[in-house]
């Protein structure tokens, strides 16, 4: 009993308790796995710089040479095109296919079939040899109707075009699947409700589908662009000046294959980078309003790597915490 007019002392078990320190766990084994990895890094980067077999001069010499920006600039033409007319076509087939008519869903099934089916080269070398099965192309009436426009194939598939229809028919079929996949991710009362509301099935996919599936729709479609910037590399087999061609023109001459392959290498990957870059930010663009919430961006990233980096500041004694 504690005495009158004194304050009565709070038990030994309900006494406050000591302010509780957090001290991060300690994991020696990644700072070890970490010194391994920058020691391997600092290994193959010194061994490639001072290796003289690189030719890391000629690589400087043909790096801004005028051969190889054409190349890399049809590279680029062609990496775009081909990419529309996929996205085109893959947005039709996609839509085909998800049609309840058996013919239209079983004809998109069968192209898809067909062209994912065949390699790429295969399909390149195909369209090169166009003529050789239609010697003259026309458009007119079918079944021996009158020709409204007709001219030699030879001179109407060029190399280019051929390349731009292999790329792009075969990209079609892939991006189908991407396309119907964003469709099938959206919720089906979606359509029920556009339907309620006396929306056609066109007007539903175009004002209510197609926007909302564009969140699945563009990081498959981010990688085929940077797929494709890749495979543009094939059509060197029909004598296409693109990146890789050039650069084969030059070394057939100089015989310099590792430095000229090189600089085509260095191309690629500073435009690859720049595509990702671009992927990145659309994707954030596209993912605002989802439960995850947009991505960071890698300037926040690395503000918020920084701040575990830096040495907690010590608090005074009897600061308010």
């Amino acid at each position: 009993m504690a005495a009158i007019g004194q304050p009565a002392q709070e038990p030994q078990h309900l006494a406050r308790p000591e302010e509780i320190r957090a001290v991060p766990v300690r994991h020696p084994g990644r700072w070890i796995a970490s010194a391994l990895v920058l020691l391997l890094i600092v290994v193959a980067v010194h061994s490639v710089a001072t290796n003289p077999r690189f030719g890391w001069g000629t690589v400087g010499d043909y790096l801004f040479d005028a051969r190889i920006l054409r190349g890399l600039a049809l590279t680029l033409e062609l990496t775009a095109i081909a990419m529309v007319v996929g996205i085109a076509l893959g947005v039709l087939l996609a839509v085909m296919r998800l049609s309840p008519n058996p013919l239209v869903a079983g004809t998109s099934s069968f192209y898809i079939w067909l062209f994912r089916g065949t390699p790429v080269l295969v399909q390149i070398l195909f369209w090169s040899f166009i003529s050789a099965l239609y010697p003259r192309i026309s458009l007119g009436v079918p079944f021996g109707g009158p020709e409204l426009v007709s001219g030699n194939a030879n001179t109407i598939i060029t190399p280019f075009v051929a390349a731009v229809l292999a790329l792009g028919l075969n990209e079609g079929a892939y991006m189908a699947e991407i396309v119907r996949a964003g469709i099938l991710s959206v919720d089906e009362g979606q359509s029920e409700a556009a339907q309620a509301l006396g929306m056609t099935r066109l007007q539903t996919m175009r004002r209510i589908v197609l926007p909302q599936a564009m969140r699945v729709i563009i990081p498959p479609t981010g990688n085929e662009t940077i797929s494709m910037l890749k495979t543009t590399a094939l059509v060197s087999v029909i004598a296409t000046q693109e990146l890789l061609y050039s650069a084969q023109l030059i070394y057939a001459v100089n015989y310099r294959q590792i430095p000229l392959l090189l600089v085509a290498s260095i191309w690629y990957l500073t435009v690859t980078s720049v595509l990702s870059v671009g992927q990145y930010y659309i994707e954030r663009h596209f993912g605002r309003g989802t439960s995850r919430g947009p991505r960071m961006t890698p300037w926040q990233r690395l503000r918020m790597n920084l701040r575990y980096i830096r040495p907690p500041q010590r608090r005074e004694e009897g600061a308010t915490p």
